[in-house]
């Protein structure tokens, strides 16, 4: 286990215990924080985007170019946005921060 820390939009910080091997969505699914997550995991949406601090960001793997393009529809992007459901947890990543945006776009409710 490592620890993980979730911002929440308006600035409340949650710390978690994060088992490795997991992802960063399956882990907030777990500790019951607001990350949707409409495709389970398959990649098919980006409502488990969330922005990586940018102490972190360089420390993980780069993004695929299917993740890069599910990115292009998530709302509020930046330059270090991800997916929740790629980015599974490492010991190298104790202490991971990542901010949930504001809001997020549910292409699969149209």
């Amino acid at each position: 286990m490592v620890k993980m820390i979730f911002i929440e939009p308006g600035g409340a910080r949650k710390e978690v215990e994060a088992p490795i091997g997991s992802t960063i969505l399956e882990i907030a699914h777990r500790n019951n924080i607001d990350i949707e997550g409409a495709c389970e995991g398959v990649m098919a949406c980006s409502t488990c985007h969330v922005i990586v601090d940018p102490e972190w960001h360089s420390k993980l793997p780069p993004p695929e170019e299917d993740e890069e393009d599910m990115l292009d529809l998530a709302v509020n992007l930046t330059r270090t946005s991800r997916l929740g459901c790629q980015i599974t947890v490492t010991e190298a990543l104790d202490g991971l921060t990542v901010r949930l945006p504001d809001e997020t776009r549910n292409m699969l409710l149209s």
